[in-house]
């Protein structure tokens, strides 16, 4: 299972409304998009599809995209970043938690709890 949140550092808060695109790589190196969704007004993601692969399968990369563009632009402001693509590898059956910590010139994730 993927989850996220996106913090607005710049604000002190949760970055509502933010699109996000859940993805895996296929074994011929495409992404099968899974599925997307928005920000909350917590800044959470909470239907997030789940990775649809059997945990025997072994590690599969994994992709979020977040378009900060659309935030940015319903807040009245130009974006730097468009997008924020996080790239990484899970296991299937492991729950990961990765969270998006955004300023308009900055960004940083790591793997939460």
């Amino acid at each position: 299972m993927i989850s996220t949140h996106v913090l607005d550092t710049s604000e002190g808060r949760p970055a509502a409304g933010v699109p996000v695109e859940l993805a895996r790589r296929t074994a011929d190196g495409s992404w099968l998009v899974l599925g997307s969704s928005a920000t909350n007004t917590d800044g959470r993601c909470p239907d997030l599809p789940p990775l649809g692969v059997d945990s025997a399968a072994g590690p599969v990369d994994v992709q979020l995209v977040f378009d900060i563009a659309a935030y940015r632009r319903a807040r009245g402001e130009t974006p730097f970043f468009p997008e924020v693509r996080v790239v990484f590898t899970a296991d299937p059956g492991t729950r990961y938690h990765v969270p998006l910590l955004l300023n308009p010139y900055g960004y940083s994730v790591y793997r939460g709890s």
